[in-house]
Order: structure tokens, then sequence, then C-alpha cells
């Protein structure tokens, strides 16, 4: 069932094509490992999986360590568990091994660069059942 409802998000994020990203901080904080490709996007972590969606891109990321470390960071950020956070990491991409499932291109991130204070806002709004049941309901008395 996370499963559904995870791919659901990424299709309607996809879908929904918002033109309104915020911009993160452009006083990029610099690495050891300046010569590697600089990915802007937002970031989502799910017992699953984990994402980075980028403007004009989405990428599996790499389960490991890193990648643990900036979930961990962008946990206090998130206001719940689907929320994406803006980030920008460091990193390698490479197609996923053949075989397996997932997305395309996986990224391996190196450096963490920077994460928002808030969460981006969220494209598709998902409601809580019971409201959904209740509104349905008073349409239907009417």
């Amino acid at each position: 069932m996370k499963k559904l409802v995870f791919i659901a998000i990424a299709i309607f994020t996809l879908a929904s094509c918002n033109n309104n990203t915020k911009k993160l901080d452009k006083n990029l904080v610099t690495t050891k490992n300046s010569n590697l490709s600089v990915y802007k996007g937002e970031f989502i972590y799910t017992a699953d999986a984990a994402v980075l969606k980028g403007k004009d891109f989405i990428y599996g990321v790499t389960i490991d360590k890193k990648m643990q470390e900036l979930a961990n960071k962008v946990a206090p950020v998130k206001k719940d568990d689907f929320d994406m956070v803006p980030v920008v990491v460091t990193g390698t991409l490479a197609n996923k091994p053949e075989g397996t499932e997932g997305w395309d291109e996986v990224l391996t991130i190196i450096d963490i660069v920077q994460i928002s204070k808030k969460p981006a806002p969220a494209d598709v709004k998902i409601e809580d059942k019971n409201i959904v049941d209740k509104k349905a309901r008073a349409i239907q008395k009417k």
C-alpha cells in the first residue's frame, strides 16, 4: 500500500508541472568535492525508496550512509511523512543495475551542500478519508 501511495504521489508530482519552485539560497557552500555535479531538487525518503525530484529530472537515490544522513537532517523540517524538502547535493549519477526495479537513473550522494528550512509546497494534497467521506455525505444530503 505504501508503494502504491508513493507511486501515486510521484505521478501526480510529475503531472502537475509546478513552475512555482522556490529558489534555495544562491550562496552555495563549496565542498571538497567541488568537481562533482551539483543537484538541486526536492528530496523524499520513505521506507521503500529515496527520490530526488528536480525541475526537469527525477532520480532514485542510493540508500547508503550519506542518504541516511540527509534523511536525518531533513526529518525535523518535514511536517508529515510525504513532505519533500528542497536540498542541494553533490553526487554521481549512474544507470540502475539491470534486472532491478526502480528509477532508470540512480544518484549516489557524496556531499550534502544545503537543506531548506521549510518543506516544498505540496503539488497534490491528499485529504484524510474521513474528511472526504463527510463531504460526500453532505453533498448527498443536498
